[in-house]
């Protein structure tokens, strides 16, 4: 079997003791950091995203947005309450029919900068990006 270093390790172990000290006093607090974790796995199912991005295009109520997806309306309202937990998404009730969307601009950043991320060498991707002009949020 064949010697070779990994990739991502050092050769040998050396700390750089001033650039730990800089960013060890800009490092996040613990509960910033489970926040941010918290938003990053909500994001981390492909159903919800999906949700969001028709959010992104327009306020849709439950039935709509399970119509939009292909999922039924029970499932929907699961992942609804998940990311309205979340803070990423907002309602308004109309009579009986609860209207969904975005729950504010951070939320569409967010998910552009995801987007465009996963989606470096993909041309057309880009007209995804451009969410509907006429979101109130």
């Amino acid at each position: 079997m064949a010697d070779f270093e990994p990739v991502d390790r050092c050769g040998i172990t050396c700390i750089h003791e001033e650039a730990v000290t800089a960013v060890k006093q800009r490092m996040l607090e613990d509960d910033m950091a489970q926040s941010l974790a918290g938003i990053f796995k909500t994001l981390a199912d492909r159903t919800r995203v999906k949700m969001l991005f028709a959010l992104m295009h327009q306020e849709l109520c439950v039935c709509d947005l399970a119509a939009v997806i292909g999922a039924s309306e029970s499932s929907v309202s699961h992942q609804l309450r998940i990311l309205r937990t979340n803070k990423l998404v907002k309602f308004r009730r109309d009579g009986k029919i609860l209207y969904y969307s975005l729950a504010d601009d951070h939320v569409i950043t967010l998910f552009q900068q995801g987007l465009e991320h996963a989606s470096h060498d993909d041309s057309g991707a880009a007209q995804l990006l451009i969410p509907s002009p006429d979101l109130n949020l």
